[in-house]
């Protein structure tokens, strides 16, 4: 399993520790990654994410998982999240259109 968010796309990111004597060896950053589980109203079911801690905070202050989905941008997405966004949008329609 990738070091990367499935909703945001944050991934590890590379840089140098650097000690008092200025010497400089490579280390990672590492995302605040966290599984959790979701609940979509449109599709009336749990879904078990990877996400990062940022992410979760968005996905709260967009109104659940839905909304983020629909504005999210699908590069950003991983293939699951793209799949999830694309019966949302689907289930989404059936109700207008109903």
């Amino acid at each position: 399993m990738s070091r990367s968010c499935e909703l945001t796309g944050k991934a590890v990111l590379t840089g140098n520790n650097v000690s008092h004597a200025n010497n400089k060896t490579r280390r990672r950053f590492l995302p605040n990654l966290v599984n959790v589980t979701l609940m979509s109203d449109a599709l009336g079911q749990n879904v078990r994410l990877r996400i990062s801690a940022n992410a979760l905070r968005s996905v709260e202050h967009r109104g659940g998982l839905d909304a983020f989905l629909m504005k999210a941008d699908a590069a950003e997405l991983s293939q699951r999240a793209r799949l999830i966004k694309k019966q949302i949008a689907k289930k989404l329609a059936e109700q207008q259109a109903a």
